[in-house]
């Protein structure tokens, strides 16, 4: 079937799961959380927008916005610069009965003047938690043909408690069609979860909005998926590509080091299918001659005087020499001094490990430094 992607807006929310990854969302959205070394996580849904032919995205913020709004700049780089159509940041307090929202249908509802001006058909609601490379275009397509009420993009799998106490499972019958929903139960076993991506068309999600606030309803996971999958036609689109979900700053931890792997990598940057995010003119990596490095993904500007393994470096970091950095993820501007020794350890932003410090930890917990520390 054959979809006009012009005829579709997508809508981003960059703070929706704040507080599952921790101190990381302190001070930013999740959307603007780093990721793979040179990423923020809201470069993978609007790269999979842009590349699926969708020309005007919104991106819904709530708080802690200002790194956000650095990072997106113009939406050159996203090719989302534009007359008409483009990319749109959506504050909080959108219109005068807004308020700072307590869940999807209040950010909705507060975003609404923006979502009424779009000629689209259809809207694609897409979340920062989910990292993968995905094209819309095919879930538009089984969207029409259905004539479902909404599309949700999901996984079936063997997940842990852990990793279901913070999702949507959705419970399907041989059609694919929704029968009932829990959300975040303590469950572990096979499962289909939403990876929190959903398709619907432009009038149902507003006149499902409208309803939802005239009841008092804020959550649409509780008060529209849950409570109305026997009067809605909810079907599911299974995807079975790679995806990274980040619920916890261990699950965080265990993306990125896949990253290691050649073949998630090669999963997840496809060549056609580019992740876009903003460039910053940095040197080439400086090795010195007694540096080691092995299985380690190292951004540009960062200068490796010691030994680096099994490790995520984002850009602008130094490594002194005689240091040793084994199992971290070390984020943009981390200075590692002297003969220091790191092991299972995440750095924010400007951190600065002094010399001859030993920081260690366990790969199921590992050890966080919070934006510009110094240890």
């Amino acid at each position: 079937m054959d979809v006009n992607m012009g005829n579709v807006l997508g809508l981003v929310f960059a703070n929706m799961h704040d507080t599952t990854l921790g101190d990381m969302t302190k001070n930013r959205t999740m959307g603007s959380v780093m990721f793979g070394g040179r990423y923020r996580l809201i470069d993978f849904p609007l790269s999979n927008m842009v590349n699926s032919g969708i020309s005007e995205v919104g991106v819904i913020t709530k708080s802690n916005y200002q790194s956000l709004l650095d990072h997106l700049g113009s939406a050159r780089e996203w090719d989302l610069a534009r007359k008409k159509g483009g990319l749109y940041i959506l504050p909080p307090f959108g219109n005068v009965e807004s308020t700072l929202y307590r869940g999807r249908i209040e950010a909705l509802y507060g975003a609404m003047s923006f979502i009424k001006h779009s000629r689209a058909k259809y809207v694609i609601l897409s979340d920062c938690d989910v990292v993968t490379n995905i094209d819309y275009k095919p879930i538009v397509a089984a969207h029409i043909e259905s004539g479902a009420d909404i599309t949700a993009v999901a996984h079936t799998g063997v997940y842990s408690s852990d990793d279901i106490k913070t999702s949507t499972v959705f419970n399907v019958d041989a059609d694919k069609n929704v029968t009932s929903v829990l959300i975040n139960p303590d469950i572990s076993g096979t499962c289909t979860t939403s990876l929190n991506v959903f398709v619907m068309s432009m009038d149902f999600l507003i006149e499902t909005v409208n309803d939802a606030m005239a009841r008092g309803n804020v959550s649409f996971e509780r008060n529209i998926l849950q409570e109305k999958c026997r009067e809605l036609k909810i079907k599911i689109y299974e995807y079975d590509n790679y995806f990274s979900k980040l619920n916890s700053p261990e699950s965080y931890f265990k993306s990125n080091m896949a990253l290691l792997e050649p073949e998630n990598a090669r999963k997840l940057f496809v060549p056609k299918r580019s992740i876009y995010t903003k460039v910053s003119d940095n040197a080439p990596v400086k090795y010195d001659l007694d540096s080691k490095v092995s299985n380690s993904l190292i951004a540009d500007g960062c200068i490796i005087e010691g030994e680096v393994e099994n490790s995520v470096l984002f850009r602008g970091v130094k490594v002194g020499k005689g240091a040793k950095v084994k199992n971290c993820i070390l984020m943009q501007g981390t200075v590692v001094g002297d003969n220091a020794e790191l092991n299972y350890l995440i750095t924010d932003k400007n951190v600065s490990i002094c010399e001859n410090h030993i920081l260690t930890s366990s790969p199921q917990y590992p050890m966080y430094v919070g934006k510009g520390a110094s240890v």
